[in-house]
């Protein structure tokens, strides 16, 4: 059973520090280019609504384990006048057909996940032929300083922040998931103590 910090304390430190100034900024660089059938996966908080543009959404699907944050994701959706299927779940396995988007959005996300491998196969499995994977993404620095100190705090943050890692790869999990990995960016977030501020994000396509 989960703890009254797991189901309460997590899912507003989530929302509080993933709505910051800075990772707003990233959001608004990534989101908007989610286009067709879209799934949004850990979805929970409906921080990304206000970047999706519905002239390019045909359709939007949200997943997210928390149901405290799914309840704030459908707030969100009805705020911006979305029309959302927002349901509980989980990445490693998503109840949808196999190619059913054309595009799935991940922010913040796969560091949380219980098995990233199982995920990113997910993924491309429900996207269509030639469809996308924006990502935006947090994870291990490529400095061996600041990877020493990921590797020492990590253990801590995993349960204060919700099995959140700092030291997960990201584009080079997506290309060994199969992915061809359009990184449009890699850096430290200003602002952001090293060791949490590693971020990545840009498109990934089904290689072949």
């Amino acid at each position: 059973m989960a703890s009254w910090w797991e189901r309460h304390g997590v899912p507003r430190l989530i929302k509080c520090a993933c709505s910051q100034g800075q990772v707003m900024k990233l959001r608004s660089r990534v989101v908007p280019h989610a286009r067709g059938h879209v799934l949004e996966l850990g979805c929970g908080g409906g921080i990304n609504m206000e970047f999706y543009r519905p002239g390019q959404v045909e359709s939007f699907t949200g997943l997210d384990p928390s149901p405290e944050l799914l309840a704030m994701s459908r707030a969100a959706a009805a705020e911006h006048g979305m029309a959302a299927d927002i349901r509980g779940g989980v990445g490693e396995a998503m109840p949808f057909d196999s190619g059913q988007f054309d595009t799935v959005v991940t922010t913040f996300t796969l560091c949380s996940v219980a098995d990233q491998v199982a995920v990113l196969a997910e993924i491309r499995r429900v996207l269509k032929p030639g469809g996308t994977a924006l990502f935006l993404e947090h994870g291990g620095a490529p400095d061996a300083g600041v990877a020493k100190w990921q590797r020492r705090i990590e253990p801590v943050w995993k349960r204060i922040g919700g099995n959140c890692h700092l030291t997960r790869p990201i584009g080079t999990a997506y290309a060994a998931a199969g992915f061809a990995v359009d990184r449009q960016a890699a850096a430290y977030m200003p602002g952001t103590p090293r060791p949490f501020g590693w971020v990545e994000y840009g498109a990934a396509r089904v290689a072949g």
